[in-house]
């Protein structure tokens, strides 16, 4: 989403490190060119206005213009302002659930925001940090609103409280937390309903539940993609409900991304969690200085060693250390490893967290295997005996034609993933050697080491 912003940024970056005198004209220059950024990426006007004008006061400060390397002080002070306009750094990202259970959550939003399955990733998200949340159905006008909450809470194994279409939406929400009560549920996650606008009718009906409920947090589900409008849009939710914070769904697409940028600082209420895709896993906690890292180029590495660590189960990971250190990775382990990191995200996304890697990451696109070559992969491998699966040095040419006719492949793509799968044995020794450190480097490398069959 950040791609275009970012390129512009990087080339104003460029051109102020390799200023060694800096002065009031070339900042002012510099700070232009931002500006004129941060307007194409569809930030607020008067965002963008306030963030200028900030970044201009410190930065022409005679400790800045004074010292050794001006532009990289800029720099900083250009990615601390960022940081500070998204929410900066003081954990109002948090969701606040100190409270007698079962805590109410009220998600709000309008129709097409992605509210229903959004409801299902934060269940999920709160089952995994070891609370028991129950989803509630209280859309009772979009046609099958009920059961795509149920259909999600069957893929996530979350409870879901029985409603009808023929209900009101507020006799829902009571019941639901009275049933919460009485079967130990700490958590209830009220889906409620949704219109194609603002209007008297959905605000009324949302403030009566929420005097009724008392939610300890009334969640706005606002679609990124709709740039300025999702501000808009938070702008009358809060004026109506006095949300306490936004979820921004769809921050993995195409769009400028003026939204993220924008929300907290014209409403006043906080970023909480971003929807990074479709998958019902894909929510995370916001923290803006993370984000700004990222469209700096600077890396995100916290939450890359954050989605391994939920991802990779710690007894593998012993085990996997245990087979390098006796030199016994073989085909089963790299079947296995590469499927690993492709649940971390697409090569792409996985190289952007890495520190400098963000040029490195777009000249590899479409380095990352697509799902058929990774079927591919697979079935090669599957069509290999458990002897050759351990040691790949038997097969011999008969053996690969063998193999070839097995996975339905050519003996070339046979040859070629046995070619790659002796490049990736190297990088694994290569970071067995080098430690938690070439865990980071060594992503990049096996990416590449992924047969592409074109």
């Amino acid at each position: 989403m950040f791609d275009s912003l970012s390129d512009k940024l990087e080339s104003v970056f460029k051109k102020l490190r390799g200023q060694g005198v800096m002065s009031e004209d070339n900042i002012k220059e510099a700070l232009r060119e931002v500006r004129l950024a941060l307007l194409e990426a569809d930030v607020n006007f008067k965002v963008v206005k306030d963030f200028v004008e900030n970044v201009r006061t410190k930065a022409v400060g005679t400790e800045v213009l004074a010292s050794l390397s001006p532009g990289q002080q800029v720099i900083r002070i250009v990615h601390d302002e960022l940081v500070a306009i998204m929410g900066g750094n003081d954990g109002d990202n948090t969701l606040d659930l100190a409270a007698k259970p079962p805590v109410a959550i009220m998600m709000v939003g309008l129709q097409g925001a992605g509210k229903t399955t959004t409801c299902g990733k934060l269940g999920n998200l709160l089952k995994k940090q070891k609370r028991r949340p129950l989803l509630v159905p209280a859309d009772v006008y979009r046609p099958a609103a009920i059961e795509q909450l149920k259909t999600v809470g069957r893929q996530l194994g979350l409870e879901v409280f029985s409603s009808t279409a023929d209900q009101k939406p507020l006799d829902i929400c009571k019941k639901a937390l009275a049933f919460a009560e009485l079967n130990g549920y700490d958590t209830v996650i009220l889906d409620t309903a949704g219109r194609h606008q603002i209007d008297d009718y959905l605000m009324n009906e949302l403030t009566e539940i929420k005097e009724a409920v008392q939610p300890r947090e009334i969640l706005l589900v606002a679609d990124a993609m709709t740039g300025q409008e999702a501000v808009t849009i938070a702008v009358g939710f809060n004026d109506r409900l006095a949300i306490t914070g936004v979820v921004l769904s769809k921050l993995d697409g195409d769009a400028k991304g003026g939204a993220a940028l924008s929300i907290k600082a014209v409403t006043g209420k906080p970023i909480k969690f971003v929807g990074l895709g479709e998958k019902l896993d894909a929510l995370e906690v916001f923290h803006p200085d993370r984000l700004v890292s990222r469209i700096l180029g600077m890396g995100d590495v916290l939450t890359l060693v954050e989605k391994a660590q939920s991802l990779f189960d710690e007894k593998d990971t012993v085990l996997l250390q245990e087979k390098l250190k006796k030199n016994q990775f073989d085909l089963e382990d790299f079947l296995a490893q590469m499927q690993q990191i492709k649940k971390l995200g697409s090569m792409e996304s996985i190289m952007g967290m890495i520190p400098g890697m963000g040029k490195a990451m777009k000249q590899m696109k479409g380095a990352q295997p697509s799902e058929n070559e990774i079927k591919r992969i697979e079935a090669i491998i599957r069509s290999m005996t458990p002897g050759e699966r351990a040691n790949h040095g038997i097969i011999n040419g008969s053996r690969r034609l063998r193999i070839a006719k097995g996975s339905g492949t050519s003996v070339q793509e046979v040859n070629l993933l046995l070619k790659r799968f002796t490049e990736a044995q190297k990088m694994m020794k290569m970071m067995q050697k080098l430690g938690p450190k070439g865990l980071l480097k060594g992503l990049g490398g096996l990416g590449k080491s992924m047969p592409q069959f074109r």
